[in-house]
């Protein structure tokens, strides 16, 4: 079985936010994390679990020197300690690869990125044009990640999160923040921009810009789209694909899932 069939037998990943649930009862369908790079501006709720999980591939090619990475699983678990707050938890397991003129090399490389530990804290609520917000923050030890993937530095980023009820059927979403670290000490803005629209009551779409601003190195600027399938009010599956607009990937394919476990 071929790794891209791998990483679409396990699933992963849900979406945007609630754009293709069903809008008689959108106010119970689980709203994710997932799959777009704007985190959503609410919290899951006290007591509530939920997890987003999924698989991806990125591809990057320069100078006849190819470089890949498989994603098995991209997962993030929220729990919510209060109605406005919940943990958070997420890791990654990835392999890489490198390819010169088409021949792959013996080095590749496997193992869990830096674990992501953080909060979400729920600002405020939409109010005509006053914004949905919430306050997100994460740290990622060094200590935990794999050697192949072991950053020289801990990790930390923040961001507001920010939402806008377009019509019954078209949401706007946007993220401002900053991180710092990984294999350099220099911060970065980072920014989010994306558009989600319900096609039906199950099936939605979105399309996304994304990107960071280091201090002292270029800017880099992606962009992705995807859809996604609410199959009931607990789970909702997902797919989606994209690039870069500066150099950095050529290809981005992925799939995943969310569910959410509700409190007893």
């Amino acid at each position: 079985m071929s790794k891209i069939k791998i990483i679409l037998t396990i699933l992963g990943i849900s979406s945007f936010s609630a754009f293709s649930q069903d809008n008689q009862n959108n106010v119970d369908a689980l709203v994710t994390d997932r799959p777009d790079a704007t985190e959503a501006s609410s919290t899951v709720g006290k007591g509530v679990i939920q997890f987003e999980t999924g698989g991806l591939y990125e591809s990057f090619e320069f100078n006849n020197i190819k470089s890949e990475n498989y994603t098995y699983n991209t997962m993030l678990i929220r729990y919510g300690i209060l109605d406005n707050v919940e943990f958070r938890l997420g890791w990654d397991f990835v392999e890489g690869t490198t390819k010169i003129n088409n021949t792959k090399l013996d080095n590749v490389t496997s193992g869990l990125s830096p674990l992501l530990l953080g909060l979400k804290i729920d600002i405020t609520e939409e109010n005509a044009a006053m914004p949905e917000i919430a306050l997100i923050g994460h740290v990622f030890p060094v200590f935990s990640a794999s050697a192949d993937y072991r950053p020289e530095y801990t990790g930390v980023d923040f961001r507001l999160s920010l939402s806008h009820t377009l019509s019954e059927k078209s949401s706007l979403g946007y993220n401002i923040g900053a991180q710092w670290g990984d294999d350099s000490a220099e911060a970065a803005a980072i920014y989010t921009i994306a558009y989600g629209y319900s096609i039906t009551h199950k099936f939605g779409m979105y399309a996304e810009l994304y990107g960071d601003l280091p201090e002292d190195s270029k800017a880099n600027h992606y962009w992705d789209a995807g859809l996604t399938y609410l199959v009931s009010n607990d789970l909702q599956l997902d797919t989606y694909f994209g690039t870069s607009i500066t150099q950095g990937q050529d290809l981005l394919l992925g799939l995943g899932l969310s569910y959410r476990i509700q409190k007893i």
